[in-house]
């Protein structure tokens, strides 16, 4: 009640006062999920919802805005790489055909910890494909080969090891301490496995 107090009146009391205070603020709220349907639902209040819902601004999903992925990506790696004190120009040609393809189902926060996690990697003064999230790496090569799931009987075990973290990987948006608990392993053998995936791609594009 204080908050929808709040939003309406711009009023409200300071934490152990009785003084009443006046502001001039203006509130920008922000969800993933869809408001009316929770409310019809009874899981969000009816109320709150419509002293929130004054303008509203429905923003796509990134993988239906491809082309901010260069501004956003950009702008994230400015960010982290000023954070870990490099020197990186950009992506290479090929990184940026990469993350211009992918769905993108974790959204911008996805792009963000792909970029945030290519910068710790980079060497060099340009994000190369190897730096990307093994998905983006082996997923792209997958599909050029013309290869899909494992074959049983056929596979060996680090094949089979492979499609399951790779998999896991892409249904939990990139996310390695997620797929790490679905899949029983620590998130430090996840991202091995994904580095060791990244070299053996580059060694067979390179053959």
């Amino acid at each position: 009640m204080k908050l929808l107090r709040f939003l309406q009146e711009r009023e409200f009391e300071r934490v152990g006062g009785n003084e009443t205070l006046k502001v001039d603020v203006r509130v920008v709220a922000a969800t993933n999920v869809d408001l009316e349907d929770r409310v019809r639902r009874g899981q969000f209040r009816e109320d709150l919802f419509y002293r929130l819902n004054v303008i509203r601004v429905d923003l796509p999903p990134l993988r239906d805005r491809r082309t901010d992925v260069p501004l956003l990506a950009g702008f994230f790696l400015r960010r982290y790489a000023q954070e870990n004190g490099k020197r990186i120009l950009g992506f290479s040609e090929e990184a940026m055909q990469r993350l211009m393809a992918w769905s993108w189902p974790g959204n911008v926060r996805e792009l963000e910890h792909a970029v945030e996690r290519a910068v710790v990697l980079c060497r060099g003064e340009r994000i190369e494909v190897e730096q990307l999230p093994g998905p983006m790496i082996v997923g792209s090569a997958r599909s050029k080969e013309g290869e899909g799931r494992p074959v049983i009987p056929g596979s060996s075990i680090a094949e089979l090891e492979r499609y399951a973290i790779l998999e896991t990987l892409r249904a939990v948006g990139g996310s390695t301490s997620k797929a790490a608990k679905l899949l029983g392993v620590s998130a430090r053998k996840i991202q091995y496995k994904l580095h060791e995936y990244g070299r053996a791609g580059e060694g067979e594009t390179g053959a």
